[in-house]
């Protein structure tokens, strides 16, 4: 029998705590318990998003955040600007050609990051913009974009930044508030550590303006209505999954206490490490700004990159995640968040090092697994998952 370990950038790894709270006998949610519950959850993803702002919750996937970042913020036939850089950030502009907005596409080459020099150019050349749309960390590229910058850019315009850190926020640097983020889009399936089903939308002030002064397009993703239900609460105008929420209570008492900033340096040394491995292996990373979330790594020439990722399942237990589009079967990637540890780390990378050896591919068995190591025992303190 087969271990299964879940090396996806999502979902990823439950805790065993957060398994344990929606094994629980269902309540009512309609409850002083609930409100108490539901306050100490918002307060946590403040710290997490690194925002004193609102965070609505969304009993929905990631893609329901956005849309409803969307749906409230730009009327109908109003101008966005979306950083296209992979599968992902093509969402916002699939949203936005659904709610009847013009998209300005700036289109970039999977793989590479968004220069913050080309959105200050485009803010420029489209002053009337009233959105501009990117991605945290692009789960489909393995890339991070430099948003501290972006936001710099946006800020001072007219326009409200948008930004999807469905897979990014709680494992990559985010400081949502000093970035000019208006809106941060957050899935719970990533590095909050639990099933699909809940999206999280924090809100800057700007934001709530705009809002206030667009018509409703919405009525389930009206975040007006959310914000109404926070007031004397906290509560959800519509039956929350609240399950999922005692279940990230939890997640979010393990995050606590260690602390976000550790979190993002625990992330980033193991990124390095699976960095050092992928390289011992004469193996290639996909993105030129590489993401502390998640690796993505070019297929050697040879290799039946569809067949690859299923021996390593089919052998080790071990799920990586394949690449979507153009990149199928050219790309696999390799999650390090959430309660993914150094050990994980270790033995993803021996699978895979194996696997290739058996499929033909000139590589040294330990080989890899000793320069993550490297890596991991030169770190200044040990790296302790939540």
């Amino acid at each position: 029998m087969l271990k299964r370990r879940l090396m996806t950038p999502g979902p990823t790894q439950v805790p065993e705590e957060a398994r344990l709270a929606m094994a629980r006998q269902v309540t009512h949610h309609r409850t002083p318990e609930f409100k108490r519950l539901f306050a100490e959850v918002l307060e946590g993803l403040k710290e997490v998003f690194q925002t004193t702002h609102d965070v609505i919750a969304l009993t929905s996937s990631g893609s329901g955040g956005m849309e409803a970042a969307l749906a409230n913020t730009v009327p109908r036939g109003d101008k966005i600007i979306v950083l296209e850089a992979g599968r992902f950030a093509e969402r916002w502009t699939d949203i936005g050609h659904a709610f009847g907005l013009e998209v300005i596409r700036h289109e970039v080459p999977w793989g590479k990051a968004v220069d913050p020099g080309d959105v200050a150019r485009l803010t420029s050349e489209h002053p009337d913009a009233v959105a501009v749309c990117s991605t945290l960390q692009e789960t489909s590229t393995g890339v991070v974009h430099d948003l501290a910058a972006i936001g710099e850019v946006v800020g001072p315009t007219d326009a409200l930044l948008l930004v999807d850190a469905i897979s990014g926020g709680g494992v990559v640097e985010c400081r949502t508030d000093d970035w000019n983020i208006d809106l941060l889009v957050v899935g719970s399936q990533k590095a909050l550590m639990l099933p699909p089903g809940l999206a999280f939308v924090a809100v800057s002030d700007a934001a709530w303006q705009r809002i206030k002064a667009v018509e409703p397009q919405a009525f389930y993703f009206n975040l007006s209505t959310y914000r109404k239900k926070l007031d004397g609460g906290p509560d959800t105008p519509f039956t929350p999954a609240h399950t999922l929420l005692a279940a990230l209570a939890e997640n979010l008492k393990q995050i606590h206490a260690e602390g976000i900033e550790a979190i993002w340096r625990r992330a980033r040394r193991l990124a390095r490490a699976t960095h050092a491995g992928i390289e011992a292996m004469g193996l290639e990373l996909f993105a030129e700004r590489p993401a502390d979330g998640v690796t993505a790594v070019r297929v050697p020439e040879g290799i039946d990159g569809l067949a690859l990722p299923k021996r390593i399942e089919q052998r080790f237990g071990v799920k990586l995640a394949g690449g979507q589009a153009h990149l199928k079967g050219q790309i696999f990637r390799i999650a390090h968040m959430g309660i993914i540890d150094e050990l994980d780390i270790i033995g993803t990378l021996f699978a895979i090092e194996a696997v290739l050896y058996e499929m033909g591919y000139q590589v040294h068995p330990g080989e890899a697994a000793a320069a993550a190591s490297r890596v991991l025992a030169a770190a200044e303190e040990p790296v302790v998952a939540t």
